[in-house]
């Protein structure tokens, strides 16, 4: 049975889109049927992290009606991936219908996929909460930063109250080690339970790293390569404790419901 997890941020610049494109590789790397959808409509850039030129994107789906099937594109390891599109002006506040719609249409999808990841836009949009709100777990992406925090803590507030989100997966990132990771975590979450009945479990830490902002660069993300490094086995440990975390309830539109 297919199933979703979408990657969330509070503010940009935390490393939301870099973890979504390794943790679908990872889950690709280990054996499982992975699709990629981009969500940040018009202003999408998981291709670039990718390597990949995509020939088709949301808007063919959305506006030339093409199928979702013929609108993914191949990526490493496997992997297969639909693009919001970059540099769309059309795509930028698409309206409550178009949304649902494109949810709908991953419903084809689910013979032959086993997990979906998602890489919602960042910050508590109504397109943000409308595709984390849809999925049965929820990623949300924390540095150990002030303005993090509040910006985080400002998402889970609005997909609690406006979708009733109720279970929240945390990684860390940008971190020294997972003593560091654990600190942020808890200090995190001793603000959320003070003021939202939520629940959230920590689910690892992605290491501060040269190399993955080199991997960036380059356009080649770490997890492509089969070395045994301390980034590769940070994301192998956060997609097995994303994989066993509490599943959220969503309600209304959903993917593969």
């Amino acid at each position: 049975m297919a199933t979703s997890i979408a990657v969330a941020s509070g503010k940009g610049g935390v490393g939301k889109t870099s973890i979504a494109v390794n943790l679908a590789l990872t889950l690709s790397r280990q054996g499982s049927r992975v699709v990629l959808f981009d969500a940040d409509f018009g202003l999408a850039n998981s291709h670039i992290l990718l390597g990949v030129n995509p020939k088709k994107t949301a808007q063919d789906i959305l506006i030339s009606k093409t199928p979702i099937k013929e609108s993914l594109s191949p990526g490493p390891l496997g992997l297969k991936f639909l693009s919001g599109g970059s540099g769309l002006t059309e795509l930028l506040n698409l309206e409550v219908k178009a949304r649902y719609e494109l949810i709908r249409s991953f419903d084809s999808l689910a013979e032959t996929t086993d997990i979906l990841v998602v890489d919602v836009p960042a910050g508590a949009s109504d397109s943000s909460i409308t595709f984390s709100a849809a999925v049965d777990r929820l990623v949300v992406i924390l540095v150990g930063e002030p303005t993090s925090f509040m910006d985080a803590y400002t998402f889970i507030k609005a997909a609690s109250l406006e979708a009733g989100v109720e279970k929240f997966s945390v990684v860390v990132n940008m971190v020294e080690d997972e003593k560091q990771g654990l600190q942020h975590f808890s200090k995190f979450q001793a603000i959320v339970n003070r003021f939202l009945d939520v629940k959230l479990s920590y689910c690892g830490h992605v290491p501060f790293s040269h190399r993955i902002r080199q991997s960036v660069v380059q356009r080649k993300p770490i997890m492509i390569t089969k070395q045994d490094t301390v980034e590769s086995r940070a994301f192998m440990g956060v997609a097995k404790s994303v994989q066993t975390s509490p599943k959220s309830s969503p309600r209304g539109v959903v993917f593969f419901n």
